[in-house]
Parts: C-alpha cells; sequence; structure tokens
C-alpha cells in the first residue's frame, strides 16, 4: 500500500455529491436501522470531496485497541536498573571487576533501596513510589535495545525510526495514517518546556504532508503565542477569515494539489479553531481540587510537569490523537553521568502526575482505548570506574512502558541478564515498540507506507515486530 492519504483526481459532480450526503442525513435520521459504520464511511467520503479537509478521518487497518495515545519521553537515558529492573546480584556484586567489550570495568550497586509493589509483587525503587502503586496497570519492557548509544541518534531512533536521518515521527506517522475527528484542534501535540536532543526534528513531519507536523505547546502562561485575535470582535475576525478563505481558494484553483499549498491553508483552519477552543482545553483551572491535588498542581502552575500531563489529558480528552509530554528538554535530564542522585530530582517532578495522569485516565473511562507509552533513549550502564556516583549511556538493554490501549495489565516482558547489562530473553528493538504501538492504533506497520524520491516508506523501515505478549 503506498498511501493512505484519499488522491480521488475524480471528484464526483455536485448533484451525486448532494444525494450522497442526502443520503447520509437520512441515515442519522433513521439511525436505529442503519449500519453506523456505512453512514461513518459516508461521512467520510463527503469530508473527501475535491480534497476537502486533508486531516479528516482515515480507515484504520484493524481493528483499534486504542483511539488516542500519549507519549511520555524521559530524555537523557533512564537508569532501568536504578528504576523498574532491580538486580539483586549487582548490589551482591558491587565493586567487583568484569570484563565487558575486552576491558575491565567496576560493577556498581543501586544507591536506591527497593520494595515490592502490587499484586505481582514487583521490585520498583524508591525513586518512584507513586508509579510502583501502579505496576497492576502496566506493561513493563525490560528489554528494549537501540542502535545508538549517543543522545541525538537515540532520540531520533526512538522518535523517527532511524538513528542517521530524521525521518516523519511517531506522531506524525499516525496523523497520516489516521486523520483526527476533531479539525479545530491539531492530531499531533507535543509539550515541551526546552528542545530536546535534535530539536524539533524529532516531532517533524519530513516528507510527508506537513500539516502531520506536530505543534509544539511551551508550557508557561501563553502556551500558544498569538492564540489571541488582535481584532476588536469576533465578526470582524469571523469576516476577515471569509475574505481569507476566498482568496485561498483562488490562488488554490491556480495550483491544484500542491501539498505545500494544502497544508499552510490547513494549519489557517487548525489555527482559527484553536483560536476558539484551546483556551478551554489549555485551562486546567476548571478541574476540581481533588484533581489538581492529585497531579500536584497548584495555583498558578502552568509550566510543571504536574500540569504538562493534566493539559494532555485534556488534549486527548477533546479529540487530540497523539500527545507527546517531554521531559525535560537536551539539559538538565535524566542523563545522570555525574551523579545518579540527580535522579531524585527528575523523578520527583514526574512520579506523582504520571501516576496521577494513568489513575485518572482509568477513573474517566479512558484508560481502555487510550494508550499511554513512557520512554527513553537508553538506559544507564550497570559499571563502569570504581564506586563512580554516575553511569553512562547504556543502549543495549533499559526500560520502557505501556499502560491502557488494549495492552495487558501486570505484566513483565522481557529480562536482562543478573546485572542489566545484556538482555537475556525476549529483546524488543525500538522498531517492535513501533511497530507495537501503531498496532494498537489499528495501523499495520508494514502497510503504513509513503512513498518518496522513488521508493515506499515506513516508520519501521524493513525490520520491526508486534510484541503480542503485551497485548490483552
Amino acid at each position: 500500500m503506498a498511501s493512505v492519504e484519499p488522491t480521488s483526481r475524480n471528484p464526483e459532480g455536485r448533484r451525486g455529491f448532494l444525494a450522497r450526503v442526502a443520503g447520509v442525513s437520512a441515515g442519522w435520521a433513521a439511525w436505529s436501522g442503519s449500519s453506523a459504520t456505512a453512514i461513518r464511511q459516508d461521512l467520510l467520503h463527503a469530508a473527501r470531496q475535491d480534497g476537502g479537509h486533508p486531516l479528516a478521518p482515515r480507515r484504520s487497518h484493524v481493528a483499534p485497541r486504542a483511539r488516542r495515545l500519549i507519549v511520555v519521553n524521559l530524555t537523557g537515558g533512564l537508569s532501568h536498573v536504578d528504576s523498574f529492573d532491580h538486580k539483586p546480584k549487582l548490589q551482591a556484586d558491587h565493586g567487583k571487576t568484569w570484563d565487558w567489550r575486552g576491558r575491565p570495568f567496576f560493577l556498581n550497586a543501586s544507591p536506591f533501596r527497593f520494595r515490592r509493589f502490587g499484586e505481582m509483587g514487583l521490585m520498583v525503587s524508591e525513586l518512584f513510589p507513586h508509579m510502583g502503586r501502579q505496576v497492576d496497570r502496566l506493561a513493563i519492557i525490560r528489554s528494549m535495545v537501540n542502535d545508538h548509544i549517543s543522545h541525538g541518534q537515540a532520540t531520533l531512533s526512538m522518535h523517527c525510526g532511524l538513528t542517521t536521518i530524521p525521518m516523519p515521527s511517531l506522531g506524525s506517522w499516525i496523523s497520516y495514517g489516521l486523520g483526527t475527528s476533531e479539525p479545530n484542534l491539531p492530531p499531533f501535540v507535543v509539550l515541551a518546556s526546552a528542545l530536546p536532543y535534535m530539536g524539533n526534528q524529532v516531532w517533524d513531519a519530513s516528507f510527508l504532508p506537513a500539516h502531520h507536523t506536530g505543534t509544539h505547546l511551551v508550557p508557561g502562561a501563553d502556551p500558544v503565542p498569538h492564540l489571541k485575535s488582535p481584532l476588536p470582535t469576533v465578526s470582524l475576525g469571523q469576516l476577515e477569515q471569509l475574505m481569507l478563505r476566498r482568496i485561498n481558494e483562488r490562488h488554490a484553483r491556480d495550483r491544484w494539489r500542491d501539498p505545500r499549498l494544502q497544508a499552510r491553508m490547513s494549519s489557517f483552519r487548525t489555527a482559527a479553531g484553536m483560536m476558539r477552543l484551546a483556551p478551554e482545553v489549555l485551562d486546567t483551572s476548571r478541574e476540581t481540587q481533588g484533581t489538581l491535588r492529585r497531579y500536584g498542581v497548584t495555583d498558578g502552575d502552568r509550566r510543571s510537569m504536574a500540569w504538562q500531563l493534566l493539559a494532555a489529558r485534556r488534549l486527548v480528552e477533546h479529540g487530540v490523537r497523539v500527545v507527546e509530554v517531554v521531559h525535560t528538554g537536551s539539559g538538565a535530564n535524566w542523563d545522570s553521568h555525574g551523579n545518579m542522585q540527580d535522579h531524585r530530582v527528575r523523578a520527583a517532578e514526574i512520579d506523582r502526575p504520571l501516576a496521577a495522569l494513568i489513575e485518572d485516565l482509568e477513573f474517566r473511562g479512558l484508560l481502555d482505548d487510550t494508550l499511554v507509552a513512557i520512554c527513553t533513549e537508553f538506559g544507564r550502564a550497570p559499571s563502569g570506574t570504581r564506586n563512580e556516583k554516575g553511569r553512562n549511556h547504556h543502549n543495549a538493554a533499559f526500560t520502557c512502558m505501556l499502560a491502557g490501549g488494549g495492552t495487558r495489565r501486570g505484566v513483565v516482558h522481557g529480562e536482562t541478564d543478573d546485572y542489566g547489562n545484556l538482555v537475556a530473553n525476549d529483546q524488543v528493538h525500538v522498531h517492535d515498540f513501533h511497530a507495537t504501538i501503531l498496532h494498537l492504533m489499528g495501523l499495520d506497520h508494514e502497510r503504513l507506507t509513503y512513498r518518496f524520491g522513488g521508493r515506499d516508506f515506513r516508520l519501521t523501515d524493513v525490520h520491526g515486530h508486534v510484541v503480542e505478549q503485551v497485548i490483552a
């Protein structure tokens, strides 16, 4: 399948279109005696006429288990052996030397205490007491591997599938494959207080149509700059938009099917919708005091991870297909080379609100069809110099987690060796992780392709397998 983008070059005539729409209206009136699926397809057909809205909803390849995705990206490299992959032998053999890749290294125990959580009795670090209480809702993958040990390339891989060049991001592929049911908000939103490694390349659409690029919101007093209209009245603003739309339509008729022009016009339509809807969606003061306390959002807070994760829930609740929350940027993150105690600071920022997000989605009946993916670009090495206080990069084994969206609850998939150094069983490559996420969203990673430069590209390149063991 070279493309799932609608490409009809022979739109039906006005009479046929009106007849089809009239049939749809009659279908709504007789809803109880008709097929909801058939009516939906008629609506989609109507939406695509004469180019239609480029982000109109599209049919998935398989029945989706999840209809929305929240990605929580722990930038810098969360240490698996200090969080969710307890290694008693590493503790016991602290200070011993061993040979790794032809050189002697010293084993370094975790400085953190672990204790059991949940019905499964999973050992979780003291860094994550709140997430520990969510383990019975998590599918924990302890056997992740990535192809690169440097931040930039590994971050590209985790977001875009390749380490070498920026490709379309996971969120862009999902936007391309499924479209959106809420045209007044972007299908793919990124909450990032600072740019991650490789900057905005990690949410770029690359060669996909530009309207699938992630929309970057910067937490703070003005997350969407220039959102408020400078015009004195709404009616004047609407008149201006109408005039601009007519000019754009005349311009577009002379440049039929120019994807850049379509993307620009689509972005204007979405921006107009955001002016009406985004202030309400991002206004967390509408939440109950109990909800704000659970996340840890304080009065006037519009920057913390607590606010960002609550805003992520509100965004998906209002129809955004994919939201990524970046914790944090390319500095002051999980990259604890000098001192693992820095992990305490990072964990304190995200442990409570992340657990609250999962609980909140469950309480609202959204967790079953909302997939939460908690990931990092690589882990941290269990060995280094003698009594080293920090840990170096480690892409040969690390941990990522999934919750909701059709995943199994309270399971651990994969296993590392006694020191957490290498994968011992059930290796999961980043390509497999992506294939699994796409599958849960209703997309076949081998069929979701886009032809560019003479070949068909896909998120997983020529690799990837769905990890069936984590799917309910």
